[in-house]
């Protein structure tokens, strides 16, 4: 089993950086595809980034392409998020997710991974 906590949410204005950490517990043999989502209020949790195993893929939606990059701690199950020009309708709370093997990452793009975290809020002022 592998708990995941995500940290670094905060209240930011428009056009500020925030960078999201998710350290996860559990066996560290394993190999996981890690990613981010988001749920805005009143919407569906949706797809934000998403790093294999290796490190070597990566996707992104398109509503965040050129302003996220994703990247991966390899010696801990840890996945960063780091955002910059952020905007108001980044707002959301964002959850940190976890998929087993490291050929997963449609599937986990899809919003079908192994493990949640509990989410971080991310709240941007215009």
């Amino acid at each position: 089993q592998v708990q995941l906590a995500e940290s670094g949410g905060a209240l930011v204005q428009a056009g500020g950086s925030l960078r999201l950490s998710c350290t996860g517990s559990g066996p560290t043999d394993r190999r996981y595809t890690m990613g981010w989502f988001r749920q805005a209020p009143g919407k569906e949790r949706e797809f934000v980034a998403a790093i294999s195993w290796s490190g070597i893929m990566t996707e992104y939606a398109d509503s965040v392409k050129g302003r996220v990059t994703i990247s991966k701690d390899d010696a801990k199950i840890t996945v960063y998020l780091q955002m910059i020009n952020l905007k108001p309708a980044d707002t959301a709370v964002y959850y940190c997710a976890a998929a087993l093997g490291s050929l997963v990452i449609e599937r986990l793009a899809r919003g079908e991974p192994d493990y949640w975290g509990q989410g971080t809020q991310v709240t941007v002022s215009s």
